[in-house]
C-alpha cells in the first residue's frame, strides 16, 4: 500500500471515478484524462498503469456485452440484428498495431521512470492543445491510417495514452453507432497485451488496489453511460475545450515538477 496522506487517497479515488466517467462517456480517454492527475500524487507510472488497465478490461467487456445483449433483445424482425462492434475494423487495426504496441511496452520497461513521466506529460499537452483549438488530428488516406495506428499503438504501449492518434482512423471507417464499442474491443486487446507483458517480467499488476478502486470507477462508469447517450444527440466541442484547458494546466504543473527533478 502507498504511504500517502488521507486526502491523497481520497483524490486518487475521485480521479478513478473521473476516469470511469470519461471512459464510458466517450469510449476513450479514461487514461488520458486521469493519469496526469495521478502522477501529480505519486510519480510512478508503473504503479497506476496496471490498475487502469484492469479497469479497462472489466468495464470494456461489461459495456460491450450489455450493448450486444440489448441489441439482441430489442430486435423487431426475424433478421439477426447488426453487431454494435465493427469487427472488420477491429481486425484491420490490431493487425497493424500489435508489434508497435509491444515495442512501446519494451520502451516502458527500459526507460527511466522520470523520462516515461515526461513523455506522458508531453503527449497529454499535445492532445490538450488540439482539443482547445478544436483541431484534432485527421486521417485522410490509407497511408496516414497506418502511420497513426502504429504511432498510437506505440504511445499506448509506453503510456496507455494512444487514443487520440487511433480515433481519427476509426472515424473514417466506423459508424457513430458502432464507434464506442468498437474502440472498447480494441482497447481490451491492446491492454491485455500490455498486462501480459508486464506480468511476464514480474511487474505487480496491483490487483488488490484495482479491486479497491473499482467501486469508485463504477460510479463514474454509470454516470458516463448517461453522458454517452447525450453526446450522441449534441455537439461535444465545448466539453472537449474545457477538458483541454484542464489537461494543459495539469501537464504544465507536472512538467515543471519532472524537469525540476532531472
Amino acid at each position: 500500500m502507498l504511504d500517502l496522506l488521507s486526502y491523497q487517497y481520497l483524490c486518487i479515488a475521485l480521479i478513478f471515478a473521473w476516469s470511469g466517467f470519461v471512459r464510458s462517456g466517450l469510449g476513450f480517454g479514461g487514461t488520458l484524462f486521469a493519469l496526469p492527475f495521478l502522477l501529480l500524487i505519486y510519480d510512478q507510472p508503473l504503479f497506476f498503469m496496471p490498475i487502469i488497465g484492469l479497469h479497462v478490461l472489466f468495464f470494456a467487456a461489461l459495456t460491450v456485452a450489455q450493448a450486444e445483449r440489448h441489441k439482441w433483445l430489442s430486435k423487431v424482425s426475424e433478421n439477426p440484428p447488426k453487431s454494435t462492434v465493427n469487427w472488420r475494423f477491429v481486425g484491420f487495426s490490431l493487425a497493424i498495431m500489435a508489434l508497435p504496441k509491444l515495442a512501446g511496452v519494451i520502451g516502458l520497461l527500459l526507460l527511466p521512470s522520470q523520462l516515461t513521466t515526461l513523455l506522458i506529460y508531453l503527449f497529454v499537452a499535445a492532445y490538450a492543445i488540439s482539443y482547445i483549438f478544436a483541431r484534432p488530428l485527421h486521417s485522410n488516406s490509407n497511408i496516414t491510417d497506418i502511420l497513426f495506428l502504429m504511432v498510437g499503438a506505440y504511445a499506448s504501449g509506453i503510456s496507455l495514452i494512444g487514443a487520440p492518434l487511433i480515433i481519427p482512423v476509426a472515424l473514417r471507417h466506423v459508424a457513430i453507432g458502432e464507434f464506442r464499442n468498437t474502440l472498447f474491443v480494441i482497447w481490451w486487446v491492446l491492454v491485455s497485451i500490455k498486462l501480459v507483458a508486464l506480468a511476464s517480467v514480474g511487474i505487480d499488476l496491483q490487483v488488490f488496489a484495482a479491486l479497491a478502486l473499482l467501486p469508485f470507477a463504477g460510479v463514474g462508469h454509470v454516470l458516463g453511460v448517461r453522458l454517452h447517450q447525450r453526446l450522441l444527440q449534441r455537439d461535444s466541442q465545448d466539453f472537449f475545450r474545457v477538458i483541454g484547458w484542464v489537461l494543459l494546466a495539469t501537464s504544465a504543473v507536472g512538467l515543471t515538477q519532472v524537469l525540476a527533478n532531472f
